[in-house]
């Protein structure tokens, strides 16, 4: 896939891309400058992803940040119906946190849910165990925990699940980094979080008066550099990728991601 494929989520310490195929193939935690535990953008979906998307064919994808935030919605179209998955990660509060809802918007779909989990850029396969309401996987000093709305199993080192949404239906998934020594933070209701997180980031941006012909673009640009300055200090990183050369071997950063998808959300996402 394209860089340009890629939409970007983060919560102002690190980001996350997301796939035109609703696929979360970049992720480092909990810093921009931590490892990655999802690198399926530099190899395959066996150094880490995280994939929620129809396991039907598509007739059509589209895609859109609410207006004047950085929660990504995506609607995958297939000839049974349509569904919405919508992502974000809501502002940090101790640990890094995704939160993705899918939601049916017509008829009903089948779909597929595939977690690879894969700390220090795909190096290492984390111990996989269930705590309480959640999974656990632990690789060294990190460890990711994970809420599924449905039942999921394990399929060669893969966590995956496959359900129905129907018209109406939401099904929530979390993903929660923490120090593998401690607890993650209790959370609250995935839908709530969304919200929570659309406010934020409608607050800040308010601040702007972007008008005229391309205010909505420039809005959308401060959006993009707010999400890549690192709150604790306000330095700005020069792409989600980091460190990433532009060439094998090289020296200069030559990745970078933008807005990754439209401005105006469709018809049917609002």
């Amino acid at each position: 896939m394209k860089i340009e494929d890629y939409g970007l989520i983060g919560d102002t310490q690190t980001v996350a891309l997301v796939g035109r195929n609703g696929s979360i193939d970049w992720l480092c935690v909990p810093r921009f400058d931590s490892a990655a535990c999802f690198a399926a953008l530099l190899g395959g979906e066996e150094h880490g992803c995280w994939q929620i998307a129809p396991a039907e064919d598509l007739v059509a994808t589209r895609r859109a940040y609410r207006k004047r935030t950085l929660v990504l919605e995506t609607e995958f179209e297939t000839a049974n119906g349509c569904v919405r998955l919508t992502d974000c990660m809501p502002p940090r509060q101790r640990d890094a946190d995704l939160v993705r809802v899918v939601r049916g918007v017509r008829g009903r779909v089948k779909m597929k849910m595939r977690l690879i989990v894969r700390f220090d850029y795909g190096s290492i396969v984390p111990w996989l165990r269930r705590v309480d309401d959640r999974l656990e996987a632990v690789g060294g000093p990190d460890a990711l925990s994970f809420w599924s709305g449905v039942e999921t199993h394990g399929e060669g080192l893969t966590t995956v699940a496959e359900f129905e949404v129907i018209e109406g239906r939401t099904i929530p998934f979390e993903l929660v980094w923490h120090p593998s020594h401690e607890p993650p933070e209790k959370r609250g209701d995935a839908m709530g979080q969304i919200e929570q997180t659309a406010q934020w980031w409608n607050e800040w941006s308010s601040q702007a008066k972007c008008e005229g012909e391309w205010g909505e673009a420039i809005q959308r640009s401060l959006i993009t550099l707010k999400a890549l300055t690192y709150a604790p200090t306000g330095g700005i990183v020069a792409a989600p990728t980091t460190s990433l050369p532009e060439q094998i071997g090289g020296v200069r950063n030559g990745i970078t991601v933008s807005a990754g998808c439209a401005t105006r959300p469709s018809p049917s996402t609002r």
